[in-house]
């Protein structure tokens, strides 16, 4: 998960970094509003989200955004400030910021926000996951395999999701934990096994088939061509 920070005060954006590397992201940080856009425009690898304070040198916040929507680029962007009047707010939703989040703010909540900005903004933008027969929509939220419809709750599918979306990829219990549970419960708990169980019983068990993979010690992978159980 790729993440650019724009933020000018030294001391908080040395905080963000840490604080966001520590919780998984490739983190690049600025102090500049005009580098921060073009990062962002002619990023090589696009960002996941973009973290704009509204003050910066050289381009606020809010011009950064309005730039980059007013050429396409629709990364999700969380706006930082310390504005709390409503028509300020109002002026960075309209600029096409996708939240805000007034300062001081709390950590964990941040981190929160970030995740669910990135997970609406991938069910909004991909197309449908193919792995062998087994299709996975993220935007109709449905799975089906040789064209059988598989009922999984919204937290099953979340997580197979997640692995199909990595296929080749190990994929840890920290970081299932972290983007579907937005780490919420415990990394020594087994509901992570208890859902990948049910999810094996649905979308393998009655078709005689093995897609996702135990790595022992690291996590979990779903193998791009399947496997036969």
């Amino acid at each position: 998960m790729r993440i650019l920070v724009a933020e000018d005060d030294r001391r908080l954006a040395d905080v963000l970094e840490q604080s966001l590397s520590e919780a998984g992201w490739d983190v690049e940080v600025v102090g500049d509003g005009s580098v921060a856009h073009e990062l962002a425009l002619y990023a090589e690898v696009p960002y996941d989200v973009l973290l704009l304070d509204w003050m910066l040198p050289g381009m606020d916040g809010i011009s950064v955004c309005r730039r980059l929507r007013d050429v396409g680029v629709t990364t999700p962007v969380l706006m930082l400030t310390a504005r709390s009047a409503v028509r300020d707010r109002i002026d960075g939703l309209d600029a096409g910021a996708d939240d805000y989040l007034p300062k001081p703010f709390d950590l964990d909540e941040l981190l929160a926000r970030l995740r669910a900005l990135r997970r609406r903004s991938t069910y909004d933008r991909e197309t449908p996951v193919l792995v062998d027969d087994l299709v996975v929509d993220p935007a109709a939220r449905r799975v089906s395999r040789s064209g059988a419809e598989i009922d999984l709750s919204a937290r099953e599918f979340d997580i197979l999701y997640l692995l199909v979306g990595r296929a080749g990829q190990v994929v840890s219990r920290y970081t299932i934990l972290d983007e579907v549970w937005d780490g919420e419960t415990d990394l020594r708990s087994n509901v992570i096994d208890v859902h990948l169980a049910s999810i094996r019983a649905k979308i393998d068990r009655p078709f005689g088939t093995t897609t996702i993979s135990t790595v022992r010690g690291a996590g979990y992978r779903v193998d791009p061509a399947g496997g036969s159980a």
